[in-house]
């Protein structure tokens, strides 16, 4: 039986979302270390190199390219250019000939001894290795299985980091349904995806499925002489379904293959925006093998084809709906999930009190404002008793009974968000007055210049 109907056939007969097919898989986790690595030797070199070009030729999703990355590690070989003694020297330097003469983010070398031992040690395919998937587990568990922040934002936008998208059977679904249960009771959704490299399609097929219709084909994944495999969005969700809220995805260039893929079918059927930088453009189905004496070489064997396009992301990358610098992704997909929730006409009154209060601080992280010193010294002063001073550039709260606290502007009318205060206190200077704003009292206190 081949090793996608193996797959295939597992998945059915646990009843589980597990992954039809093995897609994208993420680099092998770092372990401990154990003895220091061997000097690589010329009898090394070469016995890895010849090693690399038979799973290429044996496995690689795209024959036509096989001769030129053959040439290429040969070149590399005969021409000196691997000649070090370094393990990961080598690897990287391979790893470049690799991508550069397949033009596929999928293919690399890496010196990892420990999955080596695991999986030289066993005649099992990777992904049915039990050794290695015990070392993929432990650092599911560690990582909460890629789940790794979970936050409310103002205006109940709730915000979910996956770092990786990890799949352990019985193990992960639960940490999912947990994170799903989280969001569910947020006005909108936030999920960080920045700088995730990927990991299993089980883990984006179990998260898409929240979001989508039950039975909806999510993905086609091809291999060479095997029948396509389709992904299929579950059924049965622990946590119930999300769909109705505003989604936010946020991208980065270091976002790359089961993480595009998530990121890809989010945009292609209209689920919700992506925010950020254009991903990375590895979209190939990959598996490992064990090459001596320490390395795992990693190779495409498959494609995906998603079936809005018919075809995938790898060499382009996706990209996002509001272009914007990553490190500032965040702030303005909060302000444009607090934007689409105020234009909801039929809101409770509450509701949209914290939606434009959140709104408004929102903007300015997204957009800082800059006030002119003369400005800002302008309006320094006592108020009531309270004294406001122009200290480094900027205004200072000189609080009778408590420590100082900075004043951060929020527009250029004046208003400001008290430092420390967790934005429930703002102030509004107008130079003759100052006005205290609390987020859970509609009417501001007044205290005019002294």
């Amino acid at each position: 039986m081949s090793r996608t109907r193996l797959l295939l056939s597992v998945c059915v007969l646990a009843c589980l979302a597990g992954s039809p097919a093995l897609a994208q898989r993420a680099a092998p986790e770092a372990v401990a270390r154990i003895e220091a690595a061997p000097a690589l030797t010329a009898v090394h070199r070469a016995a890895a190199v010849a090693a690399i070009v038979e799973a290429v030729e044996a496995r690689y999703v795209f024959p036509d390219r096989v001769p030129a990355i053959r040439d290429r590690l040969n070149e590399g070989l005969a021409g000196g250019r691997y000649d070090t003694v370094d393990m990961g020297v080598f690897a990287q330097r391979v790893t470049a000939d690799l991508r550069e003469s397949s033009g596929d983010g999928h293919m690399y070398l890496n010196h990892a001894p420990a999955q080596y031992a695991a999986a030289a040690g066993s005649d099992a395919e990777t992904e049915d290795n039990p050794a290695l998937q015990a070392i993929w587990a432990a650092a599911a568990r560690r990582s909460n299985h890629g789940l790794g922040e979970m936050r409310i934002l103002p205006g109940n936008v709730r915000y979910l980091r996956i770092s990786q998208f990890h799949w352990v059977q019985d193990r992960s679904g639960q940490a999912y349904d947990d994170a799903m249960r989280f969001l569910r009771d947020g006005d909108a959704l936030i999920i960080d995806l920045r700088g995730n490299g990927g990991g299993d399609h089980a883990a984006v097929r179990y998260l898409l499925s929240h979001f989508m219709k039950p039975d909806q084909l999510d993905m086609t994944f091809l291999e060479a002489g095997e029948e396509p495999v389709q992904s299929r969005t579950l059924d049965h969700l622990p946590a119930g379904r999300l769909t109705g809220k505003p989604l936010y995805v946020l991208t980065s260039r270091q976002v790359g293959s089961a993480a595009e893929a998530f990121a890809y079918s989010v945009q292609k059927f209209e689920l919700g925006t992506l925010v950020g930088g254009t991903t990375g453009g590895a979209a190939n189905n990959n598996t490992f093998v064990p090459v001596a004496p320490g390395f795992m070489l990693s190779v495409s064997y498959g494609r995906p084809v998603h079936p809005i396009t018919g075809s995938n992301w790898e060499g382009t990358g996706v990209e996002p709906d509001v272009a914007v610098d990553a490190t500032t992704a965040l702030e303005t997909a909060t302000a444009l999930a607090l934007e689409t929730l105020l234009a909801r006409l039929e809101a409770d009154p509450v509701d949209r009190a914290g939606w434009e209060w959140a709104q408004v601080a929102a903007a300015a992280r997204a957009r800082p404002v800059s006030m002119a010193a003369e400005r800002l010294q302008a309006l320094a002063g006592s108020y009531g008793g309270r004294t406001m001073v122009f200290e480094e550039g900027g205004l200072v709260w000189r609080r009778a009974n408590g420590p100082a606290a900075r004043l951060i502007p929020l527009t250029d009318d004046g208003l400001f968000m008290v430092e420390g205060s967790e934005d429930r206190v703002r102030l509004r200077l107008t130079g003759d007055a100052l006005e205290m704003q609390r987020m859970d009292d509609p009417s501001p206190a007044r205290f005019p210049r002294d």
